[in-house]
């Protein structure tokens, strides 16, 4: 089946603010775990024609006039909540009102209790569809009042830019009320299931899920019971907004959502959403994230390398001079594109480090455009690239001028290798990192040229720069980047905590007796690789005075 997501490109709303919505989760509990409601929308002629739903709908400009009539939150304190001025409070009733008109569950009360049994009240539902009664008027003939306090806020949704009809949504989750039954409208709504997150996404083939359906589906599957679900969506926590962004592909123009890797890199490079970038890296395509920056990246896939090493020709302004960062491994079709990418003539040769798949195609293409070559030898050249040998070693501190308005600052940065280089394009803020960080994996830190503690050192140096972009050797533009480095500087320090907590278990060991125990989160297929960062780990506590090493046995300091 087609991705539901998956339409073309609508810009009538463009300069339109996005109409606000409401949704509830409606969940119960069952003898095979937590169940949902979906509701399959009717046919209307666009995009989410068909598709399988929770109730809700948008905030009419009356629902605002019934906030005496709630229990719970008043509107000062659900618009906090909500990070609203004002209005907070509106949005929950018309997640209310939508879920009684659409599949007839109301959460009410008349007095103190619940409402139970509402099939008396199913002629009310079309009325206030269609507008000819209010929910005023029902409360007042029924004697009931808005059980807003029986819902939890769960999430913020923006309907990407490209459809023609765009929604700020806030959904809810609450438990269905006892006693009732759910039944859809039959109108605007023509079906209905109560599943199991697990068991509606299973049915996906068959069940149009549109991105926020399946999203949500897949959060609420880490619930078992709707207790654990409502403790979580009242506990202390952060909503933040979740704005997808359409992009191209092999799948055709789709939502990427923030948690992908393409999706800061989208915003940065088609921040209006006419589909122009890609949520995929295809190699040797020429992709412009800037108009001094220009990335290809290699045909070498592969576990270590990702989609690819990424080469970026930075340069232009007036005398369209180029400098290329990282070459790339030494393949022609590889060199190929860099000079078909390059709008003007390669002045400089850069590399960030002698890594097989970083600078060998260096040769190549200075044959090609008589560039000088830039970087730094390695102090162990063991399984460096052997034919690197620049014509200009670079310094810590030094300014690269590539064109008026273009500048590199050069960044030692070992670690990942002694040789390491990082380039500042000062006047875009963009890290070019080559290894130093990398996206959707961890560096691997291989002694002797590789050193953890100085691994941790130029990474917390990079704290103090003034950065808002990092360009990986792997992978797409990175935002946020003291929060990426900060992440990557904690993660090595829980690890270097499990390396001790392996060594008081069972130490005295060899590095191959610790490895299962300091790693035994990771594939067991990537063990090998991980024993060379397990190796930099204990280098880094032994010269912290942590732990010592006889005879390739290691143990705590205490224990030596």
């Amino acid at each position: 089946m087609t991705s539901p997501d998956v339409a073309p490109l609508d810009h009538s709303s463009a300069g339109k603010p996005p109409r606000a919505a409401a949704t509830l989760v409606v969940v119960r509990d069952t003898l095979g775990g937590l169940e949902v409601l979906l509701l399959c929308r009717a046919e209307r002629g666009d995009h989410n024609s068909g598709a399988w739903v929770f109730p809700g709908g948008t905030v009419d400009k009356t629902d605002a006039q019934w906030r005496g009539l709630c229990d719970g939150p008043d509107d000062a304190a659900l618009s906090a909540q909500l990070a609203l001025t004002e209005g907070g409070l509106d949005y929950a009733i018309t997640a209310i009102r939508e879920c009684f008109e659409e599949c007839g569950l109301l959460f009410a009360r008349r007095g103190s209790e619940l409402v139970g049994d509402v099939q008396h009240l199913v002629p009310w539902r079309d009325p206030l569809n269609r507008g000819e009664r209010t929910l005023g008027e029902f409360c007042a003939a029924e004697g009931f009042r808005l059980a807003v306090d029986e819902l939890a806020y769960f999430s913020h949704w923006l309907t990407p830019l490209g459809r023609a009809k765009r929604y700020d949504t806030r959904f809810f989750v609450a438990v269905a009320p006892a006693g009732q039954t759910a039944l859809h409208d039959g109108s605007e709504m023509v079906g209905m299931h109560w599943l199991r997150p697990a068991d509606a996404l299973a049915r996906s083939d068959s069940l149009k899920l549109m991105g926020p359906t399946r999203a949500t589906l897949t959060a609420l599957g880490a619930f078992e019971t709707t207790a654990a679900l409502m403790a979580y969506a009242r506990g202390p926590r952060t909503v933040s907004l979740i704005n997808p962004r359409i992009g191209a592909g092999s799948q055709g123009l789709r939502p990427v959502m923030p948690h992908e890797y393409a999706w800061a890199e989208m915003g940065r490079i088609d921040p209006l959403g006419h589909g122009t970038a890609s949520y995929e890296i295809v190699p040797g395509r020429a992709v412009k994230l800037s108009p001094h920056v220009i990335r290809v990246t290699a045909p070498n896939p592969s576990v270590m390398t990702g989609p690819g090493t990424n080469t970026y020709l930075v340069g232009g302004g007036a005398h369209n001079e180029w400098a290329v960062i990282d070459p790339g491994p030494d393949l022609p079709e590889h060199v190929e594109a860099i000079l078909r990418a390059a709008p003007g003539p390669i002045r400089f040769i850069l590399a960030t480090h002698t890594h097989h798949d970083h600078s060998p195609a260096a040769v190549s293409l200075k044959q090609h455009t008589h560039a000088p070559v830039m970087g730094r030898v390695a102090l162990h050249p063991h399984k460096q690239d052997g034919t690197f040998a620049p014509d200009r070693v670079l310094e810590h501190g030094e300014r690269l001028a590539i064109a008026p308005g273009v500048t590199l600052r050069v960044l030692h940065t070992p670690g990942h290798a002694s040789n390491h280089l990082c380039y500042l394009l000062e006047e875009e803020k963009t890290l070019f990192t080559g290894d130093h960080l990398m996206q959707a994996s961890t560096v691997v830190i291989n002694p002797p040229d590789g050193d953890m503690a100085a691994y941790l050192h130029t990474l917390r140096s990079l704290l103090d720069e003034d950065i808002e972009w990092l360009a990986p050797g792997h992978g797409f533009l990175m935002a946020q980047p003291h929060q990426a480095v900060q992440a990557v500087i904690e993660h090595r320090l829980k690890r270097e905590a499990k390396v001790v907590a392996a060594l008081r278990a069972h130490g005295p060991a060899t590095l191959e007796q610790l490895l299962p125990h300091a790693y035994d989160d990771v594939d067991p297929r990537m063990l090998p690789v991980a024993a060379r960062s397990l190796l930099a780990h204990l280098g880094k506590l032994r010269s912290d005075g942590r732990a010592g090493e006889c005879a390739g046995v290691w143990s705590l300091a205490a224990e030596a």
